[in-house]
């Protein structure tokens, strides 16, 4: 009598993130840097037709920014827990319908609640790319996903300048400065599309329930810091700015605190202490911070500079990033190639490439002024972004080369939270500076001390290149 073989059934295939796939996770990452910066240009035309005061406008830049930053590390928990493409799903919806409460919003203060809506979806929407590539790719592939990540990165909050600025000027349908948030939707609407048949779904394989004391601290922490210095200058620096940034240290000695107990006790913090035990991810972060302010501070003051410091239209000024953002592009795709070659030492050459171009701009615009337009600003822009395009791919994927697949989501979001963060309080903190010293000192003056302090923070970056681990 014949009988059939009795076969084991064959182990699933491992999730696998395709070409398309990755355009499309690399899109959902673009959507929420792209409109972390793209909303500058657009303020003046803001203030003009809602009526808005100082103090708002600035809640129409921070709403966004403290909201994103708060939610990061809890949206990419609950992708661990619930499937990341899920998430992905309804991040970026929930972003196309807030990008069109922003594009539709009657008054200011709805301009204002509709941000801060919008930084919440793009927080729900973003830590699941990070996750997403780090439980799909190993090896080279992974090394490529984690430059074009970066390159992403970099490239997003250069174009939402220069995008801003050509949707502005273009006044697409007399929609004037709605037209910024309104673009959002048709380009949600393809990657929803996308997703649904190209990103494959992931989840941890032990998906711990949320960490309510750690997420709220954590939240404490970031808006008692971020929400002050984003709105102190504007509103006068009431008592309520000082009381808030007294909690600040209180709060994050608390959270600390709580996510080291929890961890002892055998449960799951949102931040969990032994993540900053991976040296790798620890000294990235150290690293990552200082450069995440200069260039969140550098974006926001050379666009202002531009325009008001040296009369360019919004479209030119955009157009004056453009040898930025090429150089970073460039230097991004470059990097798996030189890192295999010169490893962690890459990000030393970065910033040192940096600091020149910083140097260059300097006496550019020490030497120059006023008379200056988007060829003479070009060679100082292009080393700056050049430098900055060595060193970002290469932090990040750094920070999360020793991060388990299983803690990909709580990795990125660490990662992502201190990126985010570090760029919001480099546009409080140098733009306050800027913008304290411009009404006495002058634009030239003002831009040029800011320039100076961002040497500064170069300087200890190259510092702090120095101990990276290394890596191929």
């Amino acid at each position: 009598m014949h009988t059939n073989p009795v076969h084991s059934a064959p182990a699933p295939a491992a999730p696998h993130l395709g070409g398309l796939g990755l355009f499309t996770v690399l899109l959902g990452a673009a959507l929420p840097m792209i409109d972390f910066f793209i909303v500058n240009v657009a303020l003046p035309s803001i203030e003009h037709d809602l009526a808005a005061g100082p103090a708002l406008l600035e809640l129409v830049v921070g709403g966004y920014g403290v909201a994103y930053a708060v939610l990061l590390v809890l949206g990419g928990r609950v992708g661990d827990s619930l499937g990341r493409r899920r998430l992905f799903l309804v991040g970026m919806a929930a972003f196309g319908v807030t990008s069109l409460a922003c594009g539709l919003a009657p008054n200011a203060w709805t301009l204002v609640a509709a941000r801060v809506a919008q930084g919440a979806a793009s927080a729900l929407m973003l830590p699941q790319v990070l996750a997403t590539i780090q439980a799909t790719t190993e090896g080279p592939r992974r090394a490529r996903a984690m430059s074009l990540y970066g390159a992403t990165g970099g490239l997003s909050m250069v174009a939402g300048q220069i995008l801003g600025g050509v949707l502005v000027a273009a006044d697409l349908g007399g929609t004037g400065w709605r037209a910024v948030f309104l673009v959002n939707v048709p380009v949600v609407v393809l990657g929803l599309v996308l997703a649904v048949r190209t990103v494959p779904d992931t989840r941890a394989g032990r998906p711990a329930a949320v960490d309510v004391p750690g997420t709220l601290l954590l939240a404490l922490s970031l808006v008692s810091l971020l929400l002050p210095l984003t709105e102190g200058r504007a509103a006068g620096w009431p008592l309520w700015t000082w009381v808030s940034l007294g909690v600040f240290p209180v709060a994050a000695a608390a959270f600390y605190a709580t996510e080291r107990r929890a961890d002892r006790l055998g449960h799951t913090p949102l931040v969990p202490p032994s993540l900053l035990r991976l040296e790798s991810l620890r000294r990235g972060l150290a690293l990552l911070l200082p450069f995440s302010i200069g260039f969140g501070g550098f974006m926001f003051v050379l666009a202002v500079t531009l325009q008001q410091g040296l009369g360019i239209g919004p479209v030119r000024a955009g157009l004056a990033l453009a040898p930025m953002a090429v150089a970073f592009f460039g230097a991004s795709l470059a990097g798996p190639r030189l890192v295999s070659r010169f490893g962690s030492r890459l990000v030393t050459a970065g910033a040192v490439i940096q600091a020149i171009g910083i140097a260059v701009l300097l006496a550019t615009l020490r030497l120059g002024w006023p008379d200056l337009g988007p060829a003479a600003l070009a060679p100082g822009i292009a080393l700056a972004g050049l430098g900055q395009g060595f060193q970002m791919p290469v932090l990040m994927r750094l920070v999360l080369s020793d991060v388990p697949a299983d803690r990909a989501g709580a990795g990125s979001g660490v990662m992502i939270t201190a990126q985010q963060s570090a760029v919001a309080l480099g546009v409080a903190t140098l733009g306050s500076l800027f913008l304290a010293l411009a009404p006495t000192a002058g634009v030239r003056d003002a831009v040029s001390t800011t320039l100076l302090v961002q040497l500064g923070l170069i300087a200890l970056s190259v510092l702090l290149s120095l101990r990276l681990p290394r890596m191929r």
